[in-house]
């Protein structure tokens, strides 16, 4: 743990909230102190939920230190079953309580309360978020789920979706669709939406779909050791990751697979001459790992883009991400420190990201188009509307996603080119108000230079100077790269011991690079 502006994943109580706030009829209490009942508002704030996350804070203050801050939490627990009624509750203590050592896990063990009490055992200080997901829903399903008779009908749990994810609400509604139109229904969909009956049913199912291997592989690793249930491999993120999975299920379930892929937006475009204009697009990619394995296999092989860099934050999975950044030929980046990405980014110097909401604030600063592929996001990536990843129609929410920021990229490319025009120049004011334009005429003669010839200081040693004449040729390189222009002409200069940047330096700088 470590003090930080920005981060990634949360301490893994956090984790453990997102899956409380998934289920119903789950009660989370958490041995903590006044401060960390922050966590709240990233529901009700970020993902706007319509209710409060079920927990139930100790909330020991300073004074409390001294006396029983055990019996603090045991009081907790106690007017949380009254006053909640919950079918089951789990238990846990946060990164400060932690430090106090009561041992809540213990307490509880020693209180009957007539419903099962699932305590969470979570390092703090050595483990994150996703952790806290993947780990309380395990404890969850290795408690609460049995061995049972499978259901007449072919039929799966599907496995993963928390409370603040990336999209799981319609990802969930994609994906039973597709098992659907299979004729494979949904037994069991938890943690969302699950309540703890729900979770003592999934035996029931034939296999288990594995949505978000961060948030429940281990539970999906010991369904298939102790109910027999295998699961998915593949997340249908993309139209060839879709196609896979549905081939995928067919195969686990015994079925004929059917991919009706009538809704597909993209592939037409792929085909038309406006889509060259995204061929060869540089792109780098930092997220979770799941979400940047699928986002990869999107960019390169459905979009035609070229991925010059990846990485993910999520260390569990560095194994992966580097094997698939050597499939890639770039060099994975493992990290949770938003500085190295921030660096990494701005010297590859890629003409899109797609990462997470860190990397889009690092694109602004940086002048780069960004889009949101992976949590953490901010309050504009939990939409209202339907706006799924899986899936045929999350394909065409990722075409929008990846497209939009190019065009509008370009366009804004024309109109800087354009600056000068007489209709497009910077004094214009927007073009579709056209009642309020000022033309600029063509035929005006240039602001004469009115600056005295001795008027100019010489540079200090070691700083570089731009003379307005290359300023202006700088200008005329599209946006997205013309900070790597600048950074390079400046590196050539410093080494030719060159102060004042002119035209012809720039123009050698470039030469100089091209080689």
């Amino acid at each position: 743990m470590k003090l930080t502006v920005w981060t990634y994943e949360g301490p893994p109580h956090v984790g453990a909230m997102r899956v409380a706030t998934g289920m119903t009829g789950l009660h989370y209490v958490l041995h903590a102190p006044q401060g960390d009942t922050y966590a709240d508002l990233l529901f009700t704030m970020i993902e706007r939920r319509g209710h409060r996350p079920p927990v139930s804070y100790t909330t020991f203050q300073a004074r409390d230190l001294g006396a029983d801050t055990a019996n603090l939490f045991k009081t907790a627990l106690q007017d949380a079953r009254e006053r909640f009624q919950p079918q089951a509750m789990i238990v846990g203590s946060s990164c400060t309580a932690e430090l106090i050592q009561d041992d809540p896990e213990g307490m509880s063990a020693t209180m009957d309360l007539g419903i099962p009490i699932i305590p969470l055992e979570l390092p703090s200080y050595q483990r994150k978020e996703n952790f806290g997901t993947d780990e309380t829903f395990f404890q969850i399903v290795k408690r609460l789920a049995r061995p049972m008779d499978r259901t007449a009908h072919v039929s799966a749990n599907l496995i993963g979706p928390t409370g603040l994810g990336f999209r799981h609400r319609d990802d969930i509604v994609e994906v039973t669709a597709l098992l659907e139109e299979m004729g494979i229904s949904v037994n069991v969909v938890a943690p969302m939406g699950a309540s703890p009956a729900d979770i003592a049913r999934m035996g029931a199912a034939h296999f288990n779909v594995l949505m978000y291997p961060e948030h429940a592989e281990a539970a999906a690793r010991w369904a298939e050791r102790n109910l027999g249930q295998p699961y998915t491999k593949t997340v249908p993120i993309g139209v060839g990751a879709t196609r896979d999975f549905i081939q995928e299920v067919a195969q686990i379930a015994g079925v004929a697979p059917k991919a009706d892929d009538a809704r597909l937006r993209m592939p037409w475009y792929s085909q038309s001459v406006d889509s060259t204009y995204l061929t060869g697009k540089r792109v780098f990619l930092f997220g979770d790992a799941t979400h940047v394995r699928a986002m990869a296999r999107v960019a390169r092989d459905e979009m035609g883009f070229e991925v010059v860099g990846m990485g993910c934050y999520n260390r569990e999975f560095a194994r992966d991400i580097r094997a698939l950044a050597k499939e890639y030929g770039v060099e994975a980046l493992i990290t949770d420190d938003y500085l190295e990405v921030e660096q990494a980014i701005e010297e590859l110097a890629p003409e899109m990201i797609l990462g997470t909401q860190m990397e889009r604030h690092i694109g602004k600063r940086l002048g780069i188009p960004c889009a949101v592929i992976s949590a953490p996001v901010h309050v504009q990536d939990f939409p209202a509307r339907y706006s799924p990843q899986m899936g045929w129609e999350g394909a065409n929410v990722i075409f929008d996603t990846l497209v939009h920021p190019l065009v509008m990229g370009l366009e804004e490319h024309l109109l800087h080119m354009f600056r000068e025009d007489f209709e497009f120049h910077s004094e214009a004011g927007a073009s579709h108000h056209g009642g309020a334009a000022k033309l600029r005429a063509v035929d005006a003669a240039p602001e004469p230079d009115t600056a005295q010839p001795g008027a100019a200081q010489a540079p200090a040693e070691g700083e570089i100077v731009w003379l307005s004449d290359a300023e202006k040729e700088l200008k005329k390189i599209p946006f997205f790269v013309r900070g790597k222009a600048r950074r390079n002409t400046e590196k050539f200069a410093l080494e030719k011991g060159v102060s004042e940047i002119s035209v012809e330096t720039l123009y050698e700088a470039k030469a100089h690079y091209a080689r």
